[in-house]
């Protein structure tokens, strides 16, 4: 199959070429790693290719509803057994997983044909995909921007054409976020639907979870049927699931909707016209296609939840480098500058500290639920501007030697208190601070790809919904995606 063939299908569409005989999955596989190959010395969205892997399994009987499909999986918190799961990470390239992550298992059970993994920041820390293992990876748009982050690898594939849909995660954008620097759908499920076993019961007190990349509507809710067909019988929660498939409902008209719209950075910092521009744009098509939509946001003191969310993002890197140096005793040097002083500031937070911010998560969730009293879905930008170039969120160097020299005598945690770490902070929460409401609240948002900038860069809005609210989600982002399609916009690579 020729690259122009194989582009021209989404997942659901593939699957069907091999369930009606017209394509083998061995060819589908070719045609993917042939595109791999051609555009990942560009790009280097995949980091551990699974060539061999992939070709065993293609050339086998493969059951499932998305039989046949290549797939990449990302390289964080998506184990497969027998392979190290690298977090971008030097402290974890050689130490191999015991068995595959209950996503990992169900993708396969839908018959995927994994064949690599993708790029991720050490520990999924960053809004940019620049661990310092592996390289940053490229924003296919533009090499010299960024693809966003956690999933940036993810998402820089599926752009590049390499697969249509892939394996991502998101603790506090990281679906979102490369879904709109790419060009590509994501959407973030809410909290407890999709599984987190064997290793874990939750990610981040629920904050985090997996998901997917894609080009189509209906490829993500095809697979959002998949990862929660069955319950985690070891889990926190017993999800409420529709009766019906999200594939189904995704094709139901989302009727008249209630929308509240906001482009104000919730940490006050600036919003660039290009980002205004992309809701104002999404609003309009909002009210064309019969929807009520009015500028509104919820009550929430939004530098607070900032400073909850980061808080506790130190506190789990901290604890990240602790299991990691226990499984692997690997040294300090196993880990970047950056996660080593995000972790010292993390165990600078006292027991009664790190309650206190969770506990105020129940605030926000209960503000936002108010606002979902009165609309159906938040609208925002999906970033405060259009993609950051490679290497503009780097650590100032002076902070870098501060952090050096304060690592050696232990003063981490005064650093931490100072202007210049918080101004640090906040520089990188800026290009990205409407994501992490729905981590922590954990309810279901989504980007969709509805803005170009005039340098032809992506730009997606993002909509928060309530409590189960991924029906409504994926019904009006096919309803969107039919009034604008993007599935077939191609980068010039």
């Amino acid at each position: 199959m020729e690259y122009h063939e194989y582009r021209r299908f989404d997942a659901v569409g593939l699957a069907g070429l091999v369930a009606r005989g017209e394509v083998s999955p061995a060819e589908l596989l070719e045609a993917a790693i042939a595109r791999a190959e051609r555009v990942n010395g560009r790009l280097n969205a995949i980091v551990r290719p699974m060539y061999d892997i992939a070709r065993e399994r293609a050339a086998g009987p493969l059951p499932g509803p998305l039989a046949g499909v290549p797939f990449l999986i990302k390289d964080l918190m998506q184990d497969y057994a027998g392979l190290p799961t690298g977090s971008g990470s030097r402290s974890l390239r050689e130490h191999a997983a015991p068995a595959h992550s209950a996503v990992v298992r169900r993708w396969l059970d839908a018959g995927l044909v994994v064949f690599g993994k993708t790029n991720t920041p050490e520990f999924g820390t960053k809004a940019v995909t620049e661990p310092a293992v592996s390289g940053p990876t490229r924003n296919p748009w533009d090499p010299r921007h960024t693809p966003g982050g956690s999933s940036g690898g993810s998402a820089a594939a599926v752009a590049a054409g390499i697969v249509p849909v892939a394996g991502a995660n998101d603790g506090g954008g990281s679906i979102r976020i490369p879904a709109a620097c790419c060009g590509l759908f994501g959407l973030k499920p809410g909290r407890g639907l999709v599984p987190c076993g064997p290793n874990f019961a939750e990610y981040f007190h629920g904050a985090a979870t997996d998901g997917v990349v894609s080009r189509t509507v209906r490829d993500t809710a095809a697979m959002l049927d998949v990862l929660t067909a069955v319950p985690d019988k070891g889990g926190p929660y017993l999800p409420a699931r529709p009766a019906e498939s999200y594939l189904d409902l995704a094709g139901r008209a989302p009727g008249r909707l209630r929308i509240g719209f906001t482009t104000r950075s919730p940490i006050d910092t600036k919003v660039h016209p290009e980002a205004v521009a992309a809701v104002e744009h999404a609003a309009g098509l909002l009210g064309k296609l019969g929807h009520d939509v009015e500028a509104a946001e919820p009550d929430i003191d939004g530098r607070l939840l900032a400073g909850d969310f980061l808080a506790m993002w130190g506190a789990e890197a901290a604890a990240t480098i602790a299991e990691v140096q226990r499984m692997t005793g690997a040294g300090d040097e196993g880990f970047e500058l950056d996660t080593r002083l995000l972790a010292a500031a993390g165990r600078a937070l006292r027991a009664p500290g790190y309650i206190a911010a969770h506990s105020r998560w129940n605030l926000y969730s209960r503000a936002l639920a108010d606002f979902h009293d009165r609309y159906d879905l938040l609208l925002t930008p999906s970033l405060a501007g259009p993609p950051v170039r490679i290497g503009a969120l780097d650590t100032p160097a002076l902070l870098r030697l501060l952090g050096s020299v304060t690592l050696r005598l232990k003063l981490t945690g005064p650093l931490s208190k100072t202007r210049l770490w918080n101004d640090t902070l906040i520089a990188n929460l800026a290009p990205v601070p409407f994501t992490q409401l729905a981590n922590i609240t954990g309810r279901p948002a989504m980007s969709v790809p509805l803005h170009r900038t005039p340098q032809g860069l992506p730009l997606g809005v993002q909509f928060v919904g309530g409590l189960g609210g991924e029906p409504t989600l994926l019904a009006l982002a096919a309803q969107l995606e039919a009034e604008q399609p993007w599935a077939d916009d191609e980068p010039p690579l």
